[in-house]
């Protein structure tokens, strides 16, 4: 794959960092899995996070809601700010509300489709139950999957496509109105008809809150990443505006793997 040079980098529009890393350092046991990572998490931009398998960019990402917190013998050093407060403090059911998640496989609750999308609210109560239904809806819309399923909403969630489901798992993450919305792998299990379905949904969706998604699919970050992060051996390669990282990147090891050097 050629690089095409450019004479500078575009220009970038103001944006306020929802989200920031200073100096993180994450630990799985005796493991140092993450090494200085320091970056802005721009609001209403989707961020990308590249890199080949095992080089740190899911848990980045985990850490971002304390997710990792999920896993035994971890530990982290460092600072990750949230509207420029520390996420530490705040109680992780709170936290979890504000950056929401969606996994690499999907999972949807075994219950019906509208259950599925008013789990959140009814736990956080978020919604009175006349309001419910509006809620449900207003969630579908978003994740644009509520014409597909209008008429079969107290259907099982798995009588869903595979594409289907993860749309409904974001649907899902949506109805809690989250600020921030985090995307682990969420198209490696789907084919590229439905992978365009959630791509054309992730345009729409950066108006209202502020998307990091990971990848291992460079095209995809290439198509719907503002910015993109390159991962390397647990370590931020480098931060900049996609256009840059994909036609100017500033460090060899990116070119590399851009170009399929390694990786």
């Amino acid at each position: 794959m050629n690089i095409t040079p450019v004479d500078k980098a575009p220009l970038q529009e103001p944006s306020a960092a929802k989200l920031k890393s200073v100096g993180l350092d994450f630990y799985y046991g005796a493991f140092k899995a993450l090494h200085d990572i320091s970056l802005e998490i721009h609001s209403n931009k989707v961020t990308a996070f590249i890199g080949p398998s095992g080089c740190g960019k899911s848990t980045f990402l985990r850490t971002l809601n304390r997710m990792n917190e999920t896993i035994r013998h971890t530990r982290v050093k460092g600072e990750i700010l949230l509207d420029g407060e520390s996420i530490f403090p705040l109680e992780v059911s709170q936290l979890r509300r504000r950056v929401g998640m969606v996994f690499q496989r999907s999972n949807p609750f075994p219950k019906s489709i509208f259950d599925n999308v008013a789990y959140g609210p009814r736990v956080n109560g978020l919604a009175r139950r006349s309001e419910m239904a509006d809620r449900v809806e207003s969630s579908l819309k978003r994740a644009a999957l509520w014409e597909e399923v209008k008429d079969k909403l107290h259907r099982s969630a798995y009588d869903l496509s595979g594409g289907q489901q993860q749309r409904l798992c974001i649907a899902r993450a949506l109805a809690v109105d989250p600020e921030v919305l985090l995307l682990d792998e969420p198209c490696s299990a789907l084919d590229p008809i439905a992978t365009a379905k959630i791509e054309d949904l992730l345009f729409q969706l950066k108006s209202s809150c502020t998307i990091v998604i990971v990848t291992h699919n460079m095209q995809q970050a290439a198509r719907v990443a503002d910015n993109t992060g390159f991962f390397l051996l647990g370590k931020l390669i480098e931060f900049d505006d996609t256009k840059v990282i994909f036609r100017n990147p500033a460090k060899r090891e990116t070119e590399d793997y851009i170009t399929g050097r390694f990786g």
